[in-house]
């Protein structure tokens, strides 16, 4: 459950199960270990889990399946006893600091039929060399960094991931060199604030260990360099830190797409204050300016929250507006969820339900009229599409993805698969394009 550290997370856990001699099944009735890693970030997360819980408590009861639970929720301590209280037949619970412990801690839960609880409170150390099964053959996650250390007023994440840490220079090329020489085509760079990459590190004058690479910037042009990856994308940056020599890098570097995540939160600076995200509406559209001036073709994405504690209409009308003016390819949007520990959770001036929904879904019909017209653009033009694997819906027909990440599908041999194609786009729809 929950972002794409998440995802890389899992796919470090299914690698270590998959050493210990375990195999993968799709059907929870037939598994003797199911591992759940969770998320916090929203309150209709941590509902699935429980949710789950309920679900799979049969099968421990009828053939003892061993229960795990990891992730962001474990390093909450309302969680953790909600869980020991409520759920007292989860074998093992572990922390996003003890990941790499998960093989030990099962194996001592089956042997000492023991429950096993595994947190660390502190910041954990970046650790090297977990073996990982990713789902996919073409496109690959990469984290670069661990932790945050913004402290937005909404967001639990820093309370549960901890501190900025990067990741040594030299282990990221490895490792990206490697899934290259495996077929990779792909690379997603992974943070919770990647354009803060080493940051930390070079505040408190730690050696990296590779001279040339000493920011972000430097990073992603290091890993154009690479041969056989034809395209890198990244996420998720901050305004904030958005440098110069950043920009630079995305429009000097060919295999960098050219849609940049750029969260906003909201379009209004007094919300955005009482966020403490460091930036007005009005230095949000400067960047995306100063971006559309130097890098052609750029374009954007963003995440948004609907429904900030004292939010007041024309604050609203100010996301609106900045939405309006940008213009985004696709736009995340989020109800604003109360999380317990964080500051926005005891804010006064908590808005009602049915406000929230009521502008969630003026500001979705403004983002999907957007998205409408933007994809109208496309029809006509040739676009170059990685080409990911069968469409679900549609096996006659394969599905990629563009440079700006708009969904193509096209009927093409299955050799395609894997490689980048021009395509000339000849229909639109909603949430995909067709391509000849």
């Amino acid at each position: 459950m929950g972002c794409q550290l998440n995802e890389n997370d899992s796919e470090k856990l299914c690698g270590m199960m998959e050493q210990m001699g375990y195999t993968k099944t799709e059907r929870l009735e037939e598994a003797d270990l199911i591992v759940f890693n969770t998320c916090c970030v929203r309150e209709n997360a941590e509902d699935r889990l429980f949710g789950k819980l309920g679900e799979v408590k049969k099968y421990k009861e009828e053939k003892g399946t061993i229960l795990a639970i990891g992730g962001c929720m474990m390093q909450e301590p309302h969680i953790l006893e909600k869980i020991k209280k409520s759920y007292p037949f989860v074998d093992v619970v572990f922390g996003t600091h003890t990941l790499h412990r998960f093989p030990k801690d099962l194996y001592e839960a089956i042997q000492k039929s023991v429950k096993v609880q595994d947190i660390l409170d502190i910041d954990g150390e970046v650790i090297e060399g977990l073996p990982i099964a990713r789902e996919s053959g073409i496109k690959a996650s990469v984290t670069i960094m661990n932790g945050c250390n913004n402290f937005c007023t909404y967001c639990i994440v820093p309370y549960v991931r901890g501190r900025e840490r990067s990741r040594k220079p030299e282990d990221i090329l490895h490792e990206v060199e490697e899934l290259a020489k495996q077929g990779y085509k792909e690379i997603t760079l992974l943070g919770q604030n990647v354009n803060s990459y080493l940051r930390v590190e070079k505040e408190k004058g730690m050696v990296t260990g590779q001279e040339e690479i000493h920011s972000f910037a430097t990073l992603l042009r290091a890993i154009n360099q690479i041969d056989g990856i034809e395209r890198i994308r990244f996420v998720s940056p901050h305004p904030k830190d958005f440098t110069d020599d950043v920009i630079e890098a995305i429009r000097d570097c060919e295999k960098v797409c050219k849609l940049v995540h750029l969260p906003l939160q909201s379009g209004s600076s007094k919300v955005l204050k009482e966020m403490n995200r460091k930036y007005t509406k009005e230095q949000y559209l400067a960047l995306v300016e100063k971006m559309r001036e130097s890098i052609p073709n750029v374009t954007f994405s963003t995440d948004i929250i609907v429904g900030f504690p004292n939010e007041t209409e024309a604050d609203f009308a100010d996301t609106l507006d900045l939405v309006e003016k940008v213009n985004f390819e696709q736009a995340y949007m989020f109800l604003y969820s109360k999380r317990v520990g964080t500051p926005a959770d005891t804010m006064v001036g908590q808005i009602p339900e049915e406000v929230k929904h009521q502008r969630f879904n003026r500001l979705k019909a403004l983002v999907e009229s957007q998205i409408e017209q933007k994809n109208k653009t496309y029809v006509g033009t040739v676009q170059k599409v990685l080409i990911e694997g069968e469409s679900k819906n549609n096996p006659e027909y394969l599905t990629g993805r563009t440079d700006s990440n708009k969904v193509v599908i096209c009927q093409k041999p299955k050799e395609s698969i894997g490689t980048v194609i021009p395509l000339q786009i000849v229909s639109e729809h909603m949430w995909y394009l067709k391509g000849e």
